[in-house]
Parts: C-alpha cells; sequence; structure tokens
C-alpha cells in the first residue's frame, strides 16, 4: 500500500473526503486543503480518473524533521527514488517553505535535487543523468521544520478536464464548480439553470456529474508514462470509467448571459465534454430570468465588484436576483459571492453558508432551499 495525498481549495475538504471514502479508498485522513488516504497503483490510477475536487494525486514519499540543509539532505537520501525513477527519467523538484528554520526555496530546492541524484549514483552505479526520460515531478513541502517529499502523479492539474480550452474573463475553476454542484445534491434527472453561465463550467460539471462521466477521461497524465507503474491499472480504470456512464440520464440544464459570446462558449464547450444534447443556452438579462413551475436548482456565480463590475454595479445585480429569485420549495438556489453584505442586497438570510475560495478570492456560497 502506498500514501497519496489529494490538495484541493480551502472548503472542499469534506466534500474530497467524501469522492475518496465512495471510491472505498482506506486510511482517509483531512487536513487544510489536503486529504491523505492510501491505496495501490488501481487507486492512484482511479482517482486521477474520478476526483472532481481534488487539484491533483500525489504520491508520499517520506516525512522527516529537517532544521538544517544536512537533515534535509539525509532525509531524503533516505527515500527509494529507484522504486519510481528510471536511470533515463527527469525529477525535476518544486515546493515551498512555511514558518521554518529552512526558508531559501532554491536552495532546498538544490539540496534535495543533490540528494536524488546521490541516491541514483548509489544505485544506478553512475554519475551522470541525462534525463530525457518521463517527467517524475518531485514537490516538496517544508511546513513547522517538517519536509514532506511528494511525486505529482497528475502532470497538469486536475481541473484541466479538457473540455474547456477557452474562458471569458475571471472564469470559475473546473474542481470548485464540482464542489459547489456536490453542495446541490443533484440526480441524475435534475433541472439546473445558471443565470450567469460565462463558460458553462458550473452547468458541465453538473451534468458529468449527473451522467457519472468521469472528469479526467479525456485526458492524460503524468504517471501513465512512469515505467515504474502497470500499464494495465489505467486500462483498467478507463474501461470502468467508459461502462459507469449514465448515458440515458435524463440531466438537464439551461445556461443564460447577457453576453453573446459567454453563450456561444459555454455551448463550444459543452460540445467538448459531450454533454451538448442535455445543455441549452441563450443571451438575456438577468431581470428576465423566469423558472417554470417545477423542481429546479439554480447555481451561480455571479459577477462582483473587485474582478470585473464596479462594485455599485454588483449590488445592484444582487437585488435584482432577490427579486427573481423567488423562495419557493420547489426552488433551490446556490450563490457564490465575496461580497459580505450579500444576504442584505439579496434581501434573504441564507439558509446555510459555507466559506470558499475563488483563487485567493474568500467567498461564502450561499444556499436557499427552503
Amino acid at each position: 500500500m502506498m500514501k497519496m495525498a489529494a490538495p484541493c481549495l480551502f472548503g472542499l475538504e469534506s466534500v474530497l473526503s467524501g469522492e475518496l471514502k465512495r471510491m472505498g479508498v482506506e486510511n482517509i485522513e483531512v487536513s487544510d486543503g489536503k486529504v491523505t488516504f492510501s491505496g495501490d497503483w488501481d487507486t492512484l490510477a482511479k482517482a486521477n480518473l474520478w476526483l472532481r475536487t481534488a487539484e491533483r494525486v500525489l504520491l508520499v514519499l517520506g516525512s522527516f524533521r529537517a532544521e538544517t540543509f544536512e537533515e534535509l539532505f539525509q532525509g531524503v537520501l533516505q527515500i527509494p527514488f529507484e522504486q519510481f525513477l528510471g536511470k533515463d527519467d527527469q525529477f525535476p523538484v518544486k515546493g515551498w517553505s512555511l514558518n521554518s528554520q529552512l526558508a531559501s526555496v532554491p536552495d532546498c530546492q538544490s539540496i534535495i535535487k543533490r540528494a536524488i541524484v546521490k541516491r541514483m549514483e548509489q544505485h544506478y552505479h553512475q554519475s551522470w543523468f541525462a534525463e530525457t526520460g518521463a517527467v517524475h515531478q518531485v514537490q516538496f513541502s517544508i511546513r513547522k521544520n517538517i519536509a514532506t517529499i511528494f511525486l505529482d502523479t497528475s502532470g497538469p492539474g486536475l481541473h484541466k478536464r479538457g473540455y474547456r480550452q477557452n474562458a471569458l474573463v475571471a472564469p470559475i475553476k473546473e474542481t470548485l464548480a464540482a464542489g459547489i454542484v456536490d453542495f446541490t445534491r443533484l440526480y441524475d434527472d435534475s433541472v439546473l439553470y445558471d443565470p450567469f453561465c460565462g463558460s458553462g463550467t458550473l452547468l458541465i460539471e453538473a451534468i458529468c456529474k449527473g451522467m457519472n462521466i468521469a472528469p479526467g477521461i479525456r485526458r492524460h497524465f503524468a504517471a501513465e508514462k512512469w515505467s515504474c507503474m502497470p500499464s494495465a491499472a489505467w486500462k483498467t480504470a478507463r474501461e470502468e470509467a467508459m461502462d459507469l456512464i449514465k448515458r440515458d440520464a435524463k440531466i438537464r440544464a439551461y445556461g443564460y448571459d447577457i453576453d453573446p459570446q459567454a453563450v456561444e462558449l459555454t455551448m463550444a464547450n459543452a460540445k467538448k465534454a459531450g454533454i451538448a444534447s442535455h445543455l441549452r443556452a441563450k443571451a438575456q438579462d438577468i431581470s428576465q430570468f423566469t423558472l417554470p413551475v417545477e423542481r429546479a436548482i439554480v447555481v451561480c456565480n455571479p459577477p462582483y465588484g473587485e474582478r470585473l463590475l464596479e462594485i455599485k454595479e454588483a449590488e445592484s445585480l444582487y437585488q435584482t436576483m432577490g427579486k427573481v429569485f423567488q423562495a419557493d420549495p420547489l426552488h433551490k438556489y446556490y450563490i457564490i459571492s465575496p461580497h459580505e453584505e450579500f444576504e442584505h442586497l439579496f434581501g434573504r438570510m441564507a439558509d446555510r453558508r459555507r466559506k470558499l475560495y475563488n483563487g485567493m478570492i474568500k467567498c461564502q456560497l450561499y444556499m436557499y432551499f427552503r
């Protein structure tokens, strides 16, 4: 069994933990911005393919106290890198340090690199490594003098699903969108609306979840090129993911945006994601928004003053939302906003709130379901 770690956006730890529990993995531990767990190579492949809210999947190689460069060097030297790295493989190093004696990240990178080379020299009996093979990105964190060494198995971040080649200004990250969707408790026949659809991310993530489409099914991962990892693990995981798609799911989604370009982009991204038949979008101002007399979920990331609109315009927008998002037991609303007076402007207190981060911006997810 190997130890793995999945970093996530702050506020999504419980959602990610729930995803891992549903996968049946073992030894799940939750900390700020990260969930660790145990598993084999099959688990690693599944985690990369299926985790909707993880930023990446890391192999945890070792953790030890390091207050001096010598302690850092010796700690890294004890890690059996030869179990993962071939003699031609690339092993760049990056990381961070916080509240530790070893504060210089470039120096830590250099020490860790030297220690790995030393370990490789001892195992492969050669003094030069061309590093022309598969990339094994080494990551490190040093927090309160505890160094942890990882291998990144994902490559590009897991939020890069492959369907969003283009986006408008300040799009919501796919992993955050998936986390918000998880809070809605949607089903495979749910009906969703987003009156500020932008690039369509929230609705596309919702449809993919409703259809049980693995978020990583259209992309590849760094560890697919690793000689130490059985290729059968990826083949089996992908075949299983294809078999689990709910092709008969009746989930429907409707996107609106005042910008016609956003509508075009939403449908283009939906087509890339293979779910365009479940989504409709059109240009429409929020003041014209209405809901049918049926159960529906509204999920949205309205523009806000710090990034897209003047603050006064954003506040006027929230007031309009309060008028058109009428309280109704059939309709649930999930709205993410950084504005501390959102509820006052909207005109109703949320039934529940959840602190989330959209990039570096602290937000609240306001949930109305009564």
